[in-house]
């Protein structure tokens, strides 16, 4: 693939070993506005010498990509498994005004997968969109720096299992357990409850919920919810998991999101798929929360399916 030889910065990166500041390795990124349509397309081409988190001496990287302040969208590239050097050559398409782009800051985040534990941040790229010529295509390598301590609000992770058994057309989910959750009550815990539903066409369709935890930001559930889904349906399905905040009192609060399916990205397809490619066998994995406006906004459910006489196969 074409390396645009404008931007020589590995030499800047090779005299970070030895100093108490760790390289990380340097990530190959693409940016270009296009005005008519108001998008943003950010390319994650690949990164190179990145540090291993391992105990093999590798890592298993994928980027997550989004905007401040709004961040009313991440994504995420594919996963790499065993490799300090992948390549992506992914692109992401953001939605946003030439006013907005001018006040806004690019984040590249390369992350270490994890299937069982928190994913760990091996870097970051911050770059603020007004310094940017936008008269042409900017394509550039950058040295990965470490992440900054202030902006990630952590919302919490979720553990859970899918199942998929195509020949009886069931879906298995077993909500297994959350942790450091953000308090949503004046005496910083919560009473956390699990939402799992489901959408078919970006219709709202199913929906269970688990049992109410109490005064805890680290509950364990193992509470097991099985769908009839066939496996024409399975192809159009959106899985939407929802950590709530109980309130006798008032409105329940979401504390966090997210998706999995035909439509999800990541980390997220990638449990998906793992359990589409694993027939009848439990797949877990946990999962960072995103916000619920960032799910909502992305995913876009509409109203219910209409009445089973109605219902597309």
């Amino acid at each position: 693939m074409h390396q645009p030889t404008l931007l020589a910065q590995s030499d800047a990166g090779d005299t970070n070993y030895g100093t108490a500041k760790k390289y990380r390795g340097k990530l190959l990124y693409s940016l270009e506005y296009n005005a008519a349509l108001c998008e943003l397309l950010i390319g994650i081409k690949q990164a190179d010498s990145l540090k291993a988190m391992d105990l093999g001496k590798s890592s298993d990287p994928y980027v997550r990509v989004y905007l401040l302040p709004e961040k009313i969208k991440t994504c995420e590239t594919k996963v790499f498994k065993h490799t300090l050097n992948p390549v992506f050559n992914e692109q992401f398409t953001f939605p946003i005004a030439k006013s907005s782009l001018l006040n806004s800051t690019v984040v590249m985040q390369v992350y270490d997968f994890n299937r069982f534990t928190k994913h760990d941040i091996i870097g970051e790229i911050r770059m603020q969109l007004a310094s940017v010529d936008w008269n042409h295509v900017i394509e550039e390598w950058q040295d990965l720096a470490e992440p900054a301590k202030f902006e990630e609000e952590n919302l919490g992770e979720i553990c859970f299992s899918l199942r998929y058994v195509p020949t009886a057309g069931k879906l298995t989910v077993v909500i297994l357990e959350a942790k450091n959750l953000k308090s949503m009550d004046i005496r910083g815990s919560s009473d956390p409850y699990v939402k799992v539903q489901l959408a078919l066409d970006k219709r709202k369709w199913k929906k269970k919920k688990t049992s109410v935890k109490k005064k805890t930001l680290n509950p364990y559930y193992n509470e097991s919810f099985t769908f009839d889904v066939s496996f024409e349906q399975i192809q159009r399905v959106n899985l939407v998991i929802s950590v709530w905040d109980h309130d006798t009192m008032t409105a329940n609060d979401a504390i966090g999101k997210i998706f999995l399916g035909c439509d999800a990205s990541g980390n997220q397809l990638k449990h998906w798929a793992d359990m589409l490619s694993n027939p009848r066998r439990p797949v877990a994995q946990w999962h960072s929360l995103l916000s619920a406006q960032q799910v909502n906004s992305t995913l876009n459910l509409k109203k219910k399916v209409p009445l089973a006489g109605k219902l597309p196969l």
